[in-house]
């Protein structure tokens, strides 16, 4: 005890500050880069060692040293690479997610302060469906602005792409996002795609909020220029959001059985082009 209030008293008189040791600065130093390892998990979605390593400039091995130790503390869990259609022989790709605790660790302070922000919003109107409507207001412009900036790259994509240029944008934005085609069937859903957010920054708030997937929801059918529907969201426990977007020409079929307690069917005309796009986002 006397030598740590001796070490305290060094450190703080003047003109003599103690130099940390070799192995404190390599302690911090690896705490420093798990918590870049972490961070571009939150950013990008599910990643491999391999994707992890790429984008941080870092050995594979070292990537795997790091997630062994945000495996141990719970803040990272691996499962399986997810791979649509047919898949090569070999054992499948190990991804790596954010668990509860890790999501937690970065989203706390700032889940707090937009939910009592929401709030006042909401409670300063009266509550009740007032606020609720208040609130719907807040997120379909947040999310309006948001789509304004996805306006240019749909408008560049042909019509049967524009549901991968949204998730190309969407990824950009950190959102981890994927499409999957989905082929007609008579027995089963009308051809289509579905988009998938691996990643959702604002999934806690969602969970108190649900406007927020509600006009976000809203937004991707105006881009997309025709109904969409939110089958699963993570706000609502599922792993991945994602949102069925029929095919040209299916948009009037009834689409695939939406999960309970997803969020509705958001709905405009078919023929819906960009300029209309643009003044229901403005």
């Amino acid at each position: 005890m006397r030598e740590q209030v001796d070490q305290r008293e060094a450190e703080s008189a003047p003109g003599c500050a103690v130099p940390a040791t070799a192995a404190e600065v390599l302690l911090e130093g690896h705490r420093a880069t798990r918590d870049r390892v972490a961070r571009s998990i939150l950013d990008h979605g599910p990643s491999s060692a391999a994707d992890l390593a790429s984008r941080l400039g870092l050995t594979a091995a070292a990537v795997r040293r790091h997630l062994d130790g945000l495996l141990a503390t719970g803040l990272v869990e691996s499962r399986e690479q997810r791979v649509y259609g047919s898949r090569g022989r070999g054992r499948p790709a190990k991804v790596f997610a954010l668990t509860e605790s890790g999501r937690d660790a970065f989203y706390q302070a700032y889940d707090q302060l937009a939910a009592d922000a929401l709030r006042w919003i909401s409670e300063s109107v009266g509550g009740g469906k007032a606020g609720e409507e208040a609130v719907a207001a807040f997120a379909r412009a947040r999310f309006g602005k948001q789509g304004q900036k996805y306006l240019a790259m749909l408008g560049r994509a042909a019509p049967g792409q524009r549901t991968e240029a949204l998730a190309q944008a969407l990824s950009a934005d950190g959102y981890a996002a994927t499409v999957r085609r989905v082929p007609s069937t008579a027995a089963q859903a009308p051809a289509g795609a579905q988009l998938c957010q691996h990643h959702c920054p604002v999934a806690h708030i969602a969970e108190q909020f649900p406007q927020l997937c509600e006009a976000e929801t809203e937004v991707f059918s105006q881009l997309l220029g025709t109904h969409v529907q939110r089958l699963a969201t993570i706000a609502h426990g599922d792993g991945v959001c994602t949102t069925y977007v029929p095919a040209p020409g299916a948009a009037s079929s009834p689409g695939p059985r939406r999960a309970p307690d997803a969020v509705p069917t958001a709905g405009t005309s078919t023929d819906q082009n960009s300029a209309s796009a643009r003044r229901n986002l403005a």
